[in-house]
């Protein structure tokens, strides 16, 4: 089975496209993490379709908030795509009809995982505008390698661990089986 793990990067931040709608940001940079090459792919704007392909042929795609936005920043690269019909595991999604309200990827592994992201998506915007693609594409990675290591921690033992607003580490039931 090929599981395939996913983030993006965009170009733009919405207070540039004028609203929320993900369509508009622009790929900047896609990166995977397929369990069959045991290692990460990194796509750029150019290759789209290639990027589109693998996430298709996939057997699965796991990804953090890639129902609503990273598929939504492919859609005009595949404007015909049904991005619905991948098979996908959204864990933003799956955790909000449990909790009903949202949590970041970075809180969930810093109390998963003991480990946080090492940027945002605006620091992301920042450097493909600098041309400092590697990092990006580094960053991309390490967001990918973190959802991976969340989502295996869920389906390992059944829930991850977040903390309240008051700071106390707490547990949400996952089924990532």
């Amino acid at each position: 089975m090929n599981l395939v793990y996913f983030d993006l990067e965009s170009q733009k931040l919405f207070e540039e496209v004028g609203g929320r709608d993900p369509s508009k940001l622009l790929l900047a940079c896609g990166v995977t993490w397929s369990t069959v090459r045991n290692d990460f792919a990194v796509y750029w704007e150019k290759d789209a379709q290639a990027l589109i392909a693998e996430l298709k042929s996939a057997d699965r795609v796991i990804g953090f908030n890639t129902i609503k936005f990273d598929y939504e920043v492919l859609k005009p690269y595949s404007p015909n795509e049904n991005f619905r019909a991948i098979r996908s595991t959204d864990m933003l999604q799956d955790i909000y009809r449990t909790l009903n309200f949202r949590l970041s990827l970075d809180s969930i592994a810093r109390a998963t995982l003991g480990t946080t992201k090492t940027a945002d998506g605006i620091k992301s915007v920042e450097w493909f505008r600098n041309g400092e693609l590697e990092k990006v594409a580094e960053y991309c990675k390490v967001d990918v390698d973190i959802t991976r290591r969340v989502y295996e921690f869920g389906r390992d033992n059944g829930f991850v661990h977040y903390y309240s607003r008051l700071g106390s580490k707490l547990k949400v039931a996952v089924n990532w089986r």
